[in-house]
């Protein structure tokens, strides 16, 4: 079901009790870009790069970056609700987003022209994107905003508002100044935040108007200054300051309800989603990599990715390669045609367009598709790697005791770790050794040519470890192997497995002191220890 700013304020009291009595939230978010290209710390590269090299720690500063400059399109939400026994009803919401214009300073955001492509392609709406995105903003944003509505300082960051209510105001200046008391006009045309924008700006600017919204329209009526201090005591007035913030929260209202109903979360390869999570509804992204994982083990304790889970299984069923969540839930559908044990999931009578159309790449379907690949590998699990056979209705405790090993840990793509534990240490991946590269007889050579050099055999990432040496590291045993072997006669590179304490810059310079202070405490002692001559 799509859902813009037209429908959310209305569906919001329904979207907080289904997240309520669900079972568990499946979640999926689209970019206006993923990796930024521009450089890190001034350094001229290609920006953001997965690289094996990394830790949970650098990747988190890369990836914080692109975060920063991008912004959220669309929210997928899937609630999945335990209605009896092992049937699990699915409504399935997609959300348009953007960012909160009302009051705030203006919001900057990259457009990546390959992401747009991409979205384009998978029949993406950006006029609905961009006319009824739902608005949005974090604590901070919040902040600034509501001491702006204390202050009565308000300002305007849009300059299409700023047309429509210098439109506004002259039209209301030319007729107050003939009309009678309580004497009414109608403001035409007005929609999202211009309808509570046109009206703090005339109560701010007119002492004897008062204004009243009727849906995309505002009334305008002459009032005696008396008769405006009573209306602005009054509990129905819609511009007080908490209708205010709760039209401008907009979806972050609905993540509050999110954080405080603490269900499990569901998402695929989500480290980028719980990013912009983190960013975009609650507070902007810290720099410390431990706090941002604290900060998320607080608003969601129960995180769960089906990547993390299929990446296991698949390797103790052996099953076909697969490179999307698509292809990840059609094999496992393919497992269980006939399993009467097999949850059953069934798409909720507004939310059944799924149940009849692929939509890849669309968040409501993509959240749909992991809320029910978690549910089909929860069974999997139950019943071919436990010692009991799973019974004929197995509750949802039992699939999240069957996933422990799995809860809270976060697919990391090509780096230090395989996953980043939000309850815990990051445990270390297990990599093939490192290898150095010794440069003879080819001078100026770079990371980028190292590169290139062993691309056409097999892959490596590349780190420069002094002027002529390189490290190589791989994901893959066999390509180590297979470099040394080849690369063992080569004229100009000499290749050999990495010693800490033989290559090392640091414990060379160390072994080098150590030389030059014994070879001067020598040179002291025999100098100055002969036997002087007395007198």
């Amino acid at each position: 079901m799509e859902v813009g700013a037209a429908d959310f304020q209305r569906g919001l009291p329904r979207l907080r009790g289904r997240v309520r009595r669900a079972a568990f939230l499946a979640l999926d978010m689209e970019f206006t870009g993923l990796h930024s290209t521009f450089p890190q710390n001034n350094q001229p590269s290609s920006g953001f790069v997965h690289s094996l090299f990394d830790s949970p720690a650098e990747r988190y500063l890369k990836a914080r970056q692109s975060v920063q400059r991008f912004t959220v399109t669309q929210l997928g939400l899937a609630i999945f609700s335990n209605e009896n026994s092992n049937k699990y009803v699915v409504h399935s919401y997609n959300f348009f987003l953007f960012p909160s214009m009302l009051g705030v300073t203006d919001v900057e955001f990259t457009l990546s022209a390959s992401s747009i492509q991409f979205l384009s392609h998978y029949g993406f709406d950006y006029n609905k994107f961009l006319k009824d995105g739902i608005p949005y903003m974090n604590e901070v944003q919040e902040k600034i905003l509501s001491q702006h509505l204390l202050e009565g300082s308000w300002k305007v960051s849009s300059a299409l508002d700023r047309d429509v209510l210098k439109k506004a105001i002259d039209e209301v200046t030319r007729w107050i100044g003939a009309a009678e008391e309580e004497e009414t006009m109608i403001l035409q045309d007005l929609s999202g935040s211009q309808i509570f924008e046109v009206q703090l700006v005339l109560r701010q600017a007119l002492p004897n108007v008062w204004t009243q919204p009727l849906g995309d329209k505002v009334m305008v009526k002459k009032v005696s200054p008396q008769h405006r201090q009573l209306l602005e005591n009054s509990p129905d007035d819609c511009c007080q300051k908490e209708l205010i913030l709760l039209s401008a929260r907009g979806f972050t209202n609905l993540f509050q309800t999110l954080v405080k109903a603490k269900k499990p979360l569901v998402g695929h390869n989500m480290l980028m989603d719980l990013m912009h999570l983190h960013d975009k509804f609650y507070k902007p992204l810290p720099e410390s990599y431990e706090e941002f994982k604290r900060n998320i083990h607080n608003l969601f304790p129960v995180l769960i990715d089906t990547k993390t889970i299929t990446k296991s299984i698949w390797k103790k069923c052996q099953f076909p390669p697969v490179s999307n969540l698509l292809e990840v839930y059609a094999t496992l559908c393919s497992k269980d045609p006939k399993d009467p044990t097999c949850p059953v999931i069934a798409l909720a009578s507004d939310c059944s367009k799924y149940a009849e159309k692929k939509s890849p790449h669309e968040a409501g379907y993509d959240a749909f598709l992991c809320g029910s690949v978690l549910l089909k590998s929860a069974h999997l699990l139950l019943c071919r790697f436990t010692d009991d056979a799973a019974e004929a209705d197995p509750s949802f405790s039992q699939y999240l005791t069957v996933l422990a090993e799995y809860l809270n840990k976060v697919n990391f793509i090509r780096g230090g770790v395989s996953s980043i534990n939000f309850s815990g240490e990051d445990a270390p991946c297990r990599h093939p050794p490192l290898l150095v590269v010794h440069v003879q007889g080819w001078p100026g050579l770079n990371e980028r040519q190292i590169y290139q050099e062993f691309k056409a055999l097999c892959r490596f990432d590349v780190r420069r470890l002094s002027k002529n040496q390189f490290i190589l590291l791989s994901n893959k045993f066999k390509h180590v192997r297979l470099v040394l072997r080849d690369y063992k006669h080569h004229p100009h590179l000499r290749i050999s497995v990495y010693r800490h304490w033989r290559h090392s810059p640091l414990v060379n310079c160390l072994l080098q002191v150590s030389s030059i202070v014994a070879l001067w405490s020598l040179l002291a002692f025999v100098l100055g220890g002969a036997p002087c001559c007395s007198f």
